[in-house]
């Protein structure tokens, strides 16, 4: 019986609201475009509600420098960055479209891993779907994996969609 109790506010929720929310992240990646397809593929057509999320590097991120030249290198940087942005959310929009799904895309700056968690959160998202770059143990130690810190932080269900591993 406690079991029904915890179950029903989410219910209703999810009622009220009326459909599945799920929030794809998207980067320039083709592990995140298999991911946005499967999730066409296999959630979108169900009805739920699509919310693709890019999250922008921010370019104080990517130059640690400073002194003479710090200004319009950060300048450089951020220009690079928009124009990343803009061809991943262009190339996301291309994917819905060809196949008829209508979705919200964000492009948000900051972290990744931060970005999703607060995204899925902000959505009130039932899902949450991230490609996996297929990175080592020693890789992932060293770089961190988002993924794995979404399937830990995120307050809704995660799916880590890998790409099939080509038969020879």
């Amino acid at each position: 019986m406690a079991e029904e109790a915890k179950t029903a506010p989410a219910a209703a929720a999810e009622a009220e609201r009326g459909k599945t929310v799920v929030v794809v992240a998207v980067d320039d990646s083709e592990h995140s475009y298999h991911a946005l397809e499967w999730t066409l593929r296999h959630v979108a057509a169900s009805g739920a509600e699509l919310v693709i999320v890019h999250a922008k590097p921010s370019p104080a991120s990517i130059v640690s420098f400073g002194g003479p030249g710090a200004g319009e290198a950060m300048r450089c940087v951020d220009a690079d960055l928009r124009k990343i942005a803009e061809a991943v959310v262009d190339r996301a929009r291309r994917v819905c479209i060809a196949n008829s799904v209508h979705a919200l895309i964000e492009v948000i700056e900051g972290e990744p891993r931060y970005v999703l968690c607060n995204a899925a959160e902000k959505h009130h998202a039932d899902l949450l779907v991230v490609g996996s770059h297929g990175y080592g143990a020693i890789k992932r130690a060293l770089l961190g994996s988002v993924s794995d810190y979404c399937a830990h932080h995120a307050h809704c269900s995660v799916m880590i969609v890998k790409e099939p591993k080509s038969k020879h």
